[in-house]
């Protein structure tokens, strides 16, 4: 197929499977765009594999196997992995991105849950953060403050799905919300999970978490203000559809269980006009503490990956344990580990 072919797969791919990152990405230049686009699809298509496969182990190993062929040069025949392997050349995206990617998606096959919110933000890190840094790379951005910002507005944003998705998740057998709050407003897990219901602690843990998420919102808007002009109107934007989940979600009691946090097209619509226009007041020096503030404990490792302009990789010992884990897991499924032999 054609470059343009694969392209309008990866558009379409969007279209359908990510409506607020589709809205925003339209203000975003062109030559920014077409790449984001791809990234976005690559992480739609993994990101479903995993959550609605039957077997989410066996997905997060055949995905290893495509980003292998990717940066091999020799990618799947499938118009979204052709179309990433060419960004990955064109951009020198560090293999260390995607790899965190992948790291997340085996924590969630493995169904991992999270003791404290660091380890939801460590979650956090690798499926959302990561595609911050992964856009700064496409835009150019290498330096460390402007990354690190850009991995705070990722984790707001996971933070932000995980509590508008808490009564989704819990009916799907998950939890992301720490389980020490848990503990601390006496509830037990496996109740919850039996009997999903917007009880004032489940409520009380979903505001937490958004005022986690408004604190990161917060640090992150330096490094927007910071971002080339003409990426920032899309980027505001991606902020803006984000912070107004949940604003929806705090209007509605915070209550994520019985209904879903939805914006409206002309909410929606609303937020990039004013995003054009915060671009542009924001020419001013953003406020400079904030900017250079250091990153996040759990996106350092980020910062030092995407700051670099090599390629070459080696994979974190976390990731190699995660997918040998897997990987034990299907042979056993499949009766050819040697306690089945």
């Amino acid at each position: 197929m054609s470059v343009d072919a694969d392209m309008e797969a990866c558009r379409a791919a969007i279209r359908t499977g990510s409506l607020s990152f589709h809205a925003a990405s339209k203000l975003l230049p062109a030559h920014v765009r077409d790449p984001a686009l791809v990234l976005y699809a690559f992480c739609r298509l993994a990101d479903d594999a995993v959550d609605e496969g039957a077997d989410p182990g066996q997905a997060v190993l055949h995905l290893q196997d495509r980003l292998d062929s990717a940066y091999a040069g020799r990618p799947h025949d499938a118009p979204i992995d052709r179309a990433f392997a060419r960004m990955i050349e064109t951009h020198q995206l560090p293999r260390a991105l995607p790899d965190a990617l992948l790291e997340g998606l085996a924590w969630d096959a493995e169904g991992r849950r999270f003791d404290t919110l660091s380890g939801v933000l460590d979650y956090s890190a690798r499926v959302a953060a990561v595609v911050g840094a992964m856009m700064c790379v496409l835009m150019g951005v290498r330096d460390r403050h402007r990354l690190a910002r850009a991995c705070d507005l990722g984790l707001a944003m996971q933070l932000t799905n995980i509590a508008r998705d808490v009564g989704e998740d819990a009916r799907r057998g998950r939890i992301y919300l720490p389980l020490d709050w848990f503990a601390e407003a006496g509830l037990e897990p496996a109740a919850f999970l039996r009997a999903p219901a917007a009880t004032p602690e489940i409520r009380a843990m979903t505001d937490r978490l958004l005022c986690e998420a408004d604190r990161l919102y917060a640090r992150a808007d330096p490094g927007i203000s910071a971002l080339p002009l003409s990426c920032r109107p899309g980027i505001f934007a991606a902020r803006a559809i984000y912070c107004g989940i949940g604003q929806v979600l705090r209007a509605q009691g915070c209550d994520s269980i019985t209904r879903r946090a939805v914006t409206t097209r002309t909410r929606k619509l609303g937020w990039l006009a004013t995003s054009g226009l915060r671009a542009g007041a924001s020419l001013a020096l953003p406020q400079m503490a904030t900017l250079y503030a250091r990153p996040q404990p759990e996106t350092a490792f980020l910062v030092e990956a995407a700051s670099r302009d090599s390629q070459g990789f080696s994979r974190s010992d976390t990731l190699i344990d995660a997918l040998a884990r897997l990987r034990a897991q299907d042979l056993h499924a499949r009766g050819l580990d040697r306690r089945s032999a």
